[in-house]
This record gives structure tokens, sequence and C-alpha cells, in this order.
């Protein structure tokens, strides 16, 4: 017990740090919760919260902080919880065809490169307010020559199909329905029918006039630099990315470059770093001001003021107010005196994100980030309390640059593969010959544009910004070209990027020897990924598609249609193949042979339907349409019967094979489909 005392009591300088670790430990546990918590539940742990604070008076020095720590997670636990409530807007739970009305607030393209509105002020024909979804989204299709020009703030009508916000492809996939309702969105959809404006824009509201700023600003840009290069000026300044082509945004991924068109921690760092250095240069050079003010402190005030207009300018995703915090927390640290950079201040900045979004916890962006910040600040603290050295003078920003891209990469690596199922080989490469221009190149003439703009001179900075941007667009095509540029992996367990956390974050934030002790979850975790299997049998949640596991590959039951199932199925198992490729696979008698002697059938089309005479035992038959009643002893899966399922996952086991549904693994919460009709019912 004195030697476990003693190891605790050397944490007592670095305590804080893990105030966001035990919040993001309760936020976790809401979210993996399979019922959602009732009000005396959510009391209980409130109450219990205050008693192990008022017990916590009693404990020793040493282990007064473990208890403060769960404290801490039940906060985290709370706050997750309020928040969801907190956000709570109506969600369609029917598929609608008609007019639909609302005001546009956000512009951006689909995975088809179709222009995507976002409306809020919905009015949809026939449906009361109370169940008129907060906001929703369709993709404009067809031929849309005749339509308005979507602006911010217009009320715009149109007919489109608008449906319930769609449940993860497969079991313990990426849920869409949650991520959509902390979006507030109650429907996505798409119109084939021209877009027509019914009132002017809005002029009251600030946010609004930012959005159009933002087109402006956008327009100008393509104007002085059409095609990719114009799209990525935009993506970069204004964060949409509606302008740059498909084949672009693919080239950037394969090449591990596509976190340069997210405002993210890099921008918004280099933005800041630049504005203090020129303002703190400007300062220097008039001696009389240098003397009397304080250059350091007033540089960093203005660096920050310009941070808030770029985090305006960017539409304020959720992304660049995680950067903007992390920067606002460095900067207020030099007008304070205090470091700026440092293991403290990442952990506040991960404290006001998870206050102010819990729900961030849970995306790839918040993960990376903090990922890559943290190895970079515990990395370069070693060396500094350490005493080592980068080398001469003329080569320290190389190592630097070296070092930052390796530990980067690393940090965020495995949490990339996870999210994304892809591993760009090369990518320490392009971002060692790319990211260096963004920082020399591309911010400093952004800013020499937005200074030149009054003058009707910014196309000389936009010149300059476009030569930038064109060499990382060429470094990506280049690198993505490359033979074995990409591999892709399966997808991990549930278990495994919370113990790469865990273990990750005991290295870098643990005192004293024990740290090595975080070597283990990360050495578990990874056997857990190795040994990971993937499902030998998938159904979608409309019965739309199939897939069943081959020696070659997944095989799936049709080429065409639901192509985004098709390609998440395929990138999960960790193939790079094509739907048309895996739908070779599916044999031809359409019964799909399964462990235990299982036969999968699927039926697509009403024909196929209509000609069903029933079934014996030991076949799945599943179907796009309504299957007719007839004497059955196999087990039928039409939508009907999967809209309480979602998506099945049929898994081996030594006794036959099981079948896992989407509602088996989420449970019944504020965001699913089933828990919503209870509560209409």
């Amino acid at each position: 017990m004195r030697r476990i005392s003693s190891v605790l009591l050397e944490q007592r300088g670095s305590l804080f740090e893990w105030v966001p670790v035990c919040m993001a430990i309760g936020i976790g546990i809401y979210f993996l919760l399979r019922f959602e918590p009732t009000m005396p539940q959510l009391w209980s742990v409130a109450g219990g919260a205050v008693a192990l604070l008022l017990a916590a008076r009693w404990l020793g020095e040493a282990f007064r902080p473990l208890v403060i720590g769960l404290v801490i997670v039940a906060s985290g636990f709370l706050l997750a919880a309020h928040r969801a409530h907190d956000v709570a807007s109506p969600v369609m739970s029917w598929r609608y065809y008609g007019p639909v009305e609302g005001r546009v607030v956000n512009l951006d393209r689909s995975s088809s490169d179709a222009l995507r509105i976002t409306l809020d002020q919905v009015v949809l024909e026939r449906v009361p307010p109370h169940r008129t979804p907060e906001r929703v989204r369709i993709s404009l299709h067809g031929d849309q020559s005749l339509s308005v020009l979507p602006a911010p703030g217009l009320r715009v009508m149109t007919t489109a199909h608008v449906s319930p916000p769609g449940g993860p492809v497969e079991p313990g996939g990426f849920d869409f329905q949650r991520h959509a309702w902390f979006g507030q969105l109650g429907g996505v959809g798409y119109s084939r029918v021209p877009l027509l404006a019914i009132a002017p824009p809005e002029e009251d509201r600030w946010e609004l006039a930012v959005f159009r700023i933002r087109m402006a600003i956008g327009a100008r840009m393509l104007q002085v630099l059409p095609g990719d290069v114009g799209g990525f000026a935009v993506a970069v300044t204004t964060g949409a990315r509606s302008s740059i082509s498909q084949q672009a945004l693919d080239d950037l991924r394969a090449s591990n470059l596509a976190h340069l068109l997210a405002i993210s921690g890099l921008h918004m760092g280099l933005l800041t770093g630049f504005v203090f250095a020129l303002l703190r240069v400007t300062i220097a050079l008039i001696p009389p001001l240098a003397l009397r003010v304080p250059a350091r402190k007033l540089a960093a005030g203005g660096a920050l003021i310009v941070a808030a207009g770029y985090l305006a300018l960017s539409g304020g995703n959720v992304a660049t107010e995680r950067a903007f915090i992390m920067v606002a927390v460095a900067l207020s640290a030099v007008m304070l005196n205090r470091r700026a950079i440092s293991l403290r201040a990442v952990a506040i900045a991960a404290v006001i994100v998870l206050l102010l979004r819990p729900e961030a916890l849970l995306g790839p962006g918040f993960q990376m980030s903090f990922a890559a910040t943290t190895a970079l600040v515990a990395v370069f603290g070693y060396m500094r309390d350490h005493r080592i050295g980068m080398g001469p003078n003329w080569a320290k920003p190389v190592v630097a640059v070296l070092i930052s891209s390796g530990v980067a990469g690393l940090a965020t690596a495995p949490i990339g593969a996870a999210h994304f199922n892809a591993i760009s080989h090369y990518g320490l490469i392009a971002n060692l010959t790319s990211v260096p221009m963004m920082g020399t190149v591309v911010i400093p003439a952004a800013v020499l544009a937005l200074i030149l703009a009054p003058l009707g001179l910014d196309w000389i900075g936009l010149w300059i910004m476009g030569v930038g941007l064109r060499w990382i667009l060429e470094v990506g095509s280049f690198v993505a070209g490359l033979d074995g540029a990409r591999s892709f992996v399966h997808g991990p367990g549930l278990a495994v990027l919370p113990m790469i956390a865990l273990g990750f974050l005991w290295l870098c934030l643990w005192q004293g020897r024990t740290r090595l002790v975080g070597g283990l979850p990360l050495v578990a975790a990874f056997g857990l990924w190795a040994l990971a299997e993937r499902p030998v049998g998938l159904i979608a949640e409309n019965g739309t598609l199939v897939g069943v596991m081959t020696p070659e590959g997944r095989a799936l039951s049709k080429a065409r249609g639901a192509g985004f199932i098709a390609q998440n199925w395929l990138e999960n198992d960790g193939e790079a193949t094509d739907q048309t490729t895996a739908a070779a696979r599916w044999p031809e008698t359409r019964a799909a042979p399964l462990p235990g002697g299982v036969a999968l059938t699927h039926l697509a089309g009403k024909a196929a339907v209509a000609a069903f005479e029933g079934c014996s035992a030991g076949q799945i038959v599943v179907a796009n349409q309504p299957l007719p009643a007839v004497p059955s002893e196999c087990l039928l899966l039409d939508p009907d019967r999967l809209r309480d399922m979602g998506a099945v996952a049929i898994l081996a086991r030594r006794d036959g094979v099981h079948l896992v549904s989407t509602r088996d693994r989420t449970g019944d919460r504020l965001w699913t489909p089933w828990y919503q009709r209870a509560q209409l019912q």
C-alpha cells in the first residue's frame, strides 16, 4: 500500500491533465449504454457524485484524486446526457414526398458530387409543426439549370423525397442517426425538381451575414484561381469543399494530405503563428513603440483576434471550433506570462471542447487532433527537459518538421485506420513536401490577399497562394499514383480504440517509470485488432443489399444500387475493390452458402418477391419488398421486419450462425428510430 501511495503522490504536479480523460470516460460510458437513462437514474448518478465528493475530504492526499476522478467521470456522463436531451428535435419516422420549404443555412456536396442544401424553418405539406424536423438536407439531382442559385438566408421551395436519417450500414458501424441527432438534422433526401426562391435572403442574422461573406470570398477566389486550385483555396479559407473535384479529393486522401482541406489546428496554428510573428516584427521596427508596449502580449492579442475572425469565416464547424479553442488557450497563456505550449494547455482546450460538444469525443477529428497535439507536446517537452538538441541552427527547422510529421503521423495513424480503414504508406513523404509549403507560402499569401483586398490588389496574394496549393495538389496526385500508395485494413472491434487511447495517454501523462505500463493496453489493442473477425454475412437495413464472405472476399448480391452501403462494407473488410467486382462473386443460384449449411437468398425487385413461394429450414431469405404471407420454415427478413432491427450482421459460431442487429448493438437510445416510435405511441 505504501508503494502504491508513493506512486500516486508522484502524479501531484500533473493531475489536471487527467481531467479531460476522466470526462471522456464518462461521456464514453453514456454513449456505450444500450438504454436511455431515466431521470431517476441520472439523479442517482448526480447524488452518487456528490456523496463521493464529500467523502474525498476524509481520504489521504494520495488517494483523494482517485475519488475526484470518479466524480469527474460521473460529471462527463451527466454532461453527455444533458447535451443529448438539450438538442432534441423532431425526427421523421416516415418517407415523405411532396413540397419542401425552408431557409438555406448551409451548402455542400454529397459523395456523388451533387450540390446539397441544408434548410431550417422547414415547412412540409400536411405535417404539423411539432413533427416537422428542425433541419432537413436535400441533394439536388437531375437538370437543375432552371433552379435559382442557392444563397445564404434565401427561402426556397422544391418537391423532394425526404426520409429519416439512415442508421449504421452494419452493427457497430458509424452511426449517422446519432450524428444527425446532435446536428438537429431530422430528415435527408433528394430532389429532381428545380429549386424556386419564394422570399429574399434575410438580413437580420449575423450568422447569415457571415455566410454571405464566405460565399463572396469563395466566388472571388474561384474567379482568380479556377479549377481545383481555386476549390482548394476556398476550402482552406471558408471551409467549403463544394468546388474541388472528386478526383482531387481522392488523391489527397490516398496521399494522406486530406487533412490540409479541413480548417483544423494546423491551419489555425500556422495562421496565428504567422500573424503573431508579423506583429512582433512590426512593433520591433518602431523603436519608440517597442520600448513602451509589451510587444509579445499585443502580438498574441492581435493573433487571437485574427483567429476569431478565421473561426467565423470558416463557418464555425466543430473541427475549427476545436482548433480555435486550442490556439486561444495558447495565446491567452502568452498574455498571462504562462507557458503557451504544455500538456496543461492541451488539457484545458480538451475540457472546453468536451463541455461545449461532448459528442465530439466520438468523431475522428477530435481524436486525431488531440492525439497529434498531445504526442507533439509530450515529445518536444521530453526533448526540452532532457536537453536533446536538433543539430546545428541551419538544420533545426528541417529536423523539427521531420520530428513533427513523424510523431503526428504515428499518433494519428491507428485512429485514421480505425475510422477510414486505410493506411497511406507514403503519407510522411507527402506531408514533408507539402506542409512546409502550406506554412511558408499559402498562409502568408492568404494574409497578404486580405491586406491588399481593400486596394483591389488581392489577386497578387491569391496568385501566390495558388502556386503553393498547385504544388500540394501535384504532390498529392504523384504520391497517390505510386504503386502501393494506400492499403486497406479491416475495421477493429469496439474495445480497440479505447484501449489504444488509454495506453497512449498513460505513456504521455503518467509520471515515473510506471508510465511504461501504458504499452500493455497498446499491444493488447493491436492484438485484438489483428484477430478481429468480419461477419460472414451482412444485410442492409432496408433489405436492398446482402453480402457474404467468400475465400475471394465479400460477395455482394447486386452490382448497382446501395453504393454507399457496398463501399462501406468493402472498406470495413479491408478490400480495395469495387461493387461490380464484388457482385461478380455472388453465386448464380442467388443462394449464397453460409457456415453450418445455412443458405442466404436475396430477392431484389417486385418480380422476384412475387415469385416467392416459400422456403425450407436452414435458409435466410432477404427481400427489398414486403414478402407475401406464405408458409415458410426459414427466416424471412423484409423491410417490415428489418424496420425494428436495422442492419444485420451474421456471425459464425461453433454452434452455427448467429444474427446480430443494429438494435442489439445500439439499444434504444434517443436517436434511434425504435425509441422515437415508442415515444410517439
